[in-house]
C-alpha cells in the first residue's frame, strides 16, 4: 500500500445539530455542508481539512437506516495535547470514557463518547 490507510471517515448521527455542536465545542472546528450528489436524503457536514497535511478528513452523516452509536469503528482526532480537548467533552454534552493516558512511545490518548453514543479518541504526542 503506497498511501495512508485511511482516506475518509464518517461518524453517523441521529441529530445533526446536536452532533455538530458537540464536535464544534470539543475540537473548536467549523463544518462545511456537503451536498448529497444522489439526492437520497443524506445530510453531511464535513470536518475541515488540508490535503497538503498528514491525515484524513471526514464528515458527520445523518442517513435514513443508519443509526448512531453501537458501531465498532474508532476514530482518533489529532491534538497538540489531548487533555485540552478532553476538558471540553462533558460541558459539550459528551462523556469521558477513559481520561488521558500514556501509550508509551506513541504518545497519549483519551477515549470519549459523543452526544450520539459514538466512541471516539483523541491522540497527542504530549
Amino acid at each position: 500500500m503506497n498511501k495512508n490507510p485511511v482516506g475518509w471517515f464518517e461518524i453517523y448521527v441521529d441529530e445533526m445539530p446536536r452532533a455538530e455542536k458537540f464536535y464544534q465545542q470539543v475540537l473548536m472546528v467549523d463544518f462545511e455542508l456537503l451536498g448529497d450528489p444522489n439526492d437520497t436524503n443524506i445530510e453531511m457536514k464535513a470536518f475541515p481539512s488540508n490535503l497538503e497535511q498528514y491525515g484524513a478528513s471526514g464528515a458527520l452523516v445523518k442517513m435514513d437506516g443508519f443509526a448512531a452509536g453501537g458501531n465498532s469503528t474508532l476514530i482518533y482526532f489529532s491534538c497538540d495535547d489531548c487533555a485540552v480537548e478532553e476538558a471540553r467533552i462533558v460541558s459539550a454534552g459528551g462523556k469521558v470514557q477513559r481520561s488521558k493516558m500514556s501509550i508509551g512511545d506513541y504518545g497519549f490518548i483519551t477515549l470519549a463518547i459523543d452526544t450520539e453514543g459514538n466512541m471516539f479518541g483523541l491522540h497527542s504526542e504530549k
